[in-house]
């Protein structure tokens, strides 16, 4: 089940223009592509995925599949909503597997079980690791949000793995890339429950979750429930966030994102969309004392995510709470003229991880 929604091709290239060029694609090529795509949704000559295919290709006859997996990447955001889009995330994981060779690391692509409500969900899963295993050591599981996957955040998997040395575990959140079932809370604490078991059985037995955006929601849930050794929430919405008052004024077709993950058939009316996004408000588990060690950052001009959902987490017990300025959502995205602080982010990781769940870092 999918849907388009209204949205304009220049709205996405201005909330995105810089993570675009700081995830690797050249400036000059997301200039051109901003000038001749016209259309969100049109499978043809100045529609978005398209155009962003067509580079795409263009990045693999040159020889550089790793390249074109970040373009074909661009080729399915924000959501899987057509088939052009389904297309363009095949070729992705098509061009990143032959990729996979050229990396500065151990990589290995596995299939892991997962129980959900009764039923078997098949989840694939990315290792990497810098020392040759994935055994012995700590596992940090990495997911992003509602509209950047497992692949999409490869250039800051690699970064945690040089400053970090630790084994990565990346996969997607319920809704998204390749997991197959809808985005719910009940079904995406289990897919995060699943994967938390299997991290813990890779390595020697320590896990930490790093989330970025929707990430940072279920990332904050298994460090509240102690369900991980250790949580880093990046973005996170948590319970503001969920609110008519903030949810009405979602800019850049956010909620339609999300309706897609949720496997909407239809774009839902506002309020049916608002009082089914409740069920991810994490206050009954804010208003528990007790947690894992956490880390929670974010921008401090944040559009999608109220500050107050990362303040929310100031004064709690073992929890470290930064808000970088000049910096929007997940300090990622430029926010009100700021900038990325995605530097910033990493150093802060690579301090505080290694001295909460016990490991030399690199």
């Amino acid at each position: 089940m999918a849907f388009t929604y209204e949205v304009e091709p220049e709205a996405m290239f201005e909330d995105r223009y810089e993570e675009f060029v700081s995830f690797g694609i050249p400036k000059a090529d997301v200039d051109h592509l901003r000038g001749i795509i016209t259309d969100m949704w049109a499978d043809a000559p100045g529609g978005w995925s398209f155009e962003w295919s067509a580079l795409a290709k263009r990045y693999h006859e040159a020889g550089n599949p790793l390249l074109a997996a970040v373009a074909y990447g661009f080729a399915k955001f924000p959501c899987l909503a057509n088939d052009a889009r389904v297309t363009a995330q095949d070729n992705q994981i098509a061009c990143y597997l032959e990729a996979a060779p050229s990396f500065p690391c151990n990589f290995e692509r596995r299939i892991v079980t997962i129980p959900v409500g009764g039923a078997n969900v098949e989840l694939p899963i990315h290792l990497f690791s810098a020392s040759g295993r994935y055994d012995g050591g700590p596992v940090l599981m990495f997911s992003g949000g509602v509209d950047g996957f497992k692949i999409d955040i490869h250039g800051i998997v690699m970064a945690l793995l040089q400053r970090l040395g630790i084994t990565i575990l990346a996969f997607d959140l319920a809704g998204t890339g390749e997991c197959p079932i809808a985005l719910t809370a009940d079904g995406g604490d289990a897919i995060i429950a699943g994967v938390a078991t299997e991290a813990r059985r890779i390595g020697n037995g320590t896990v930490a979750y790093l989330g970025f955006s929707f990430g940072g929601n279920f990332a904050a849930m298994a460090g509240l429930t102690k369900m991980v050794d250790a949580a880093l929430v990046l973005g996170g919405p948590i319970d503001q966030a969920f609110t008519m008052e903030n949810a009405k004024n979602l800019p850049y077709g956010m909620a339609g994102i999300i309706g897609n993950d949720m496997h909407y058939a239809n774009e839902p009316p506002l309020a049916e969309f608002v009082a089914n996004m409740q069920q991810f408000s994490r206050r009954s588990l804010l208003d528990q004392t007790d947690n894992a060690p956490m880390l929670i950052m974010n921008g401090a001009d944040d559009y999608f995510v109220p500050l107050s959902d990362t303040l929310v987490f100031a004064g709690r017990a073992g929890t470290d709470v930064h808000v970088l300025g000049d910096s929007g959502h997940c300090a990622l995205l430029s926010g009100n003229g700021g900038k990325s602080r995605l530097p910033d982010v990493v150093g802060l990781i690579s301090v505080w991880l290694p001295e909460k769940i016990g490991f030399e870092k690199r």
